[in-house]
């Protein structure tokens, strides 16, 4: 791959490379007899980001069972973004993840606020903990936050889901993405056109091409979703037979226009017969309300548990979101997907014919939702499901200096 290797390539062979602030190094390190054990702090805030970090804590535990010799120490820091049971308790119960070691409490905010409070309070936490490396995941003000707080005090960076780019710098996401990306040590994508992205802007030393972690999830929790969610039931529908809908994007929710577009599309679709579950991000109920808009004949839901919606997605006739999470459950589960927005950083998804993207017309939305139709079965690029094991076997095999 023209300077990149897999990642348990790269760890296996223990070959020594200063990067910054970075020593690859042996597997087993002793110091004094005593053997050194490396300490990650994890940094999630929001509800994508407790199902991507949910495999690599998993390979983490099986890391340290298997290799006692060379523990991995991790800290669970939560940093508040989300901050609600539907949001943020219920996929810590679903995910089976311990309780968070520290939980900030920053709560909602202007994206200054959040990211400056959140700044404040991890740095706290890293000065305390002293870890050896922190990891970040995804695009959240948590993400930006993380790494900046981390950079700041020097200690190295890793970002789980980097390289990604929707090229639409009006996203606060996109924002933290490439900053993010810009101070990282250990950059681990989910694709090639995430590394390719990455080269582009002249970022090729510590990249690592491990797959998506979220598909790491996905395989894990389908099986416990079938055997343990009754939200077909519940809601009374019939596999194949409903159209699944989320919408929380800032320029969506935030947009008085855009919104009202939406949910006249959604509207559309339900007048048709072809029933519309949306299940309601706070955000957008908020601004809902205060808007006056209302969903006719479209079935509003609370949040729904990780392990509903992974049920809700599997089954769904076609689903439509501003979601980039959402937009890939959909591939994995090869459901046709219509997204919310002009642009999207899940590019294979749009390549392949499984996603199309209609902005916030409603006619487009009403059209593409009819017209869904599945996509062409090509080279599968998000990876083999593996993608925490590999993350940490490139974890074991580094050393902060």
């Amino acid at each position: 791959m023209d300077g990149y290797t897999d990642a348990w390539e790269r760890a296996d062979a223990g070959e020594r490379r200063k990067s910054g602030i970075f020593i690859e190094s042996v597997v087993i390190r002793e110091i004094r007899g005593f053997i050194e054990i490396m300490k990650i702090a994890d940094i999630v805030g929001a509800r994508p980001q407790f199902i991507k970090v949910a495999p690599v804590l998993r390979a983490i535990q099986r890391h340290n069972e298997t290799h006692p010799e060379n523990p991995i120490q991790e800290v669970l820091v939560h940093t508040g973004q989300h901050y609600d049971y539907e949001m943020s308790g219920v996929f810590f119960d679903d995910l089976g993840l311990k309780p968070p070691d520290y939980h900030l409490g920053v709560g909602s905010g202007t994206h200054g606020y959040q990211t400056g409070e959140m700044l404040k309070r991890i740095e706290e936490v890293l000065l305390a903990e002293k870890p050896d490396v922190v990891m970040v995941y995804g695009d959240t003000n948590s993400t930006l936050a993380g790494a900046l707080a981390a950079a700041k005090l020097r200690i190295p960076v890793a970002h789980v889901e980097a390289g990604l780019r929707s090229f639409n710098k009006r996203m606060a996401e996109e924002i933290n993405r490439v900053l993010t990306d810009h101070i990282s040590d250990l950059l681990f994508c989910p694709t090639q056109t995430a590394v390719e992205n990455l080269r582009r802007e002249g970022i090729t030393q510590g990249v690592y091409l491990v797959g998506d972690v979220m598909y790491d999830a996905a395989l894990q929790y389908l099986a416990l979703a079938e055997q343990k969610s009754r939200i077909l039931e519940r809601l009374g529908l019939k596999p194949k037979d409903y159209a699944l809908a989320t919408v929380h994007r800032a320029e969506n929710a935030d947009d008085p226009q855009r919104l009202r577009a939406i949910f006249a599309g959604l509207e559309a679709i339900a007048q048709t017969g072809l029933p519309v579950i949306l299940p309601l991000h706070p955000r957008t109920c908020k601004q809902a309300e205060s808007l006056g808009l209302s969903l006719n004949g479209v079935r509003v839901l609370e949040p729904v548990s990780y392990l509903d919606m992974l049920l809700l997605e599997k089954n769904a006739r076609v689903i439509l979101t501003d979601s980039g999470g959402v937009q890939k459950e959909a591939f994995f589960f090869r459901v046709p997907c219509v997204t919310l927005r002009e642009e999207t950083e899940w590019v294979e998804t749009v390549e392949t014919g499984w996603n199309v993207l209609v902005g916030c017309d409603r006619e487009r939305i009403l059209g593409a939702a009819l017209a869904a139709q599945s996509g062409v079965e090509s080279a599968w690029p998000y990876g083999d499901g593996k993608a925490g094991e590999k993350i940490t076997r490139v974890l074991e095999g580094w050393e902060g200096e």
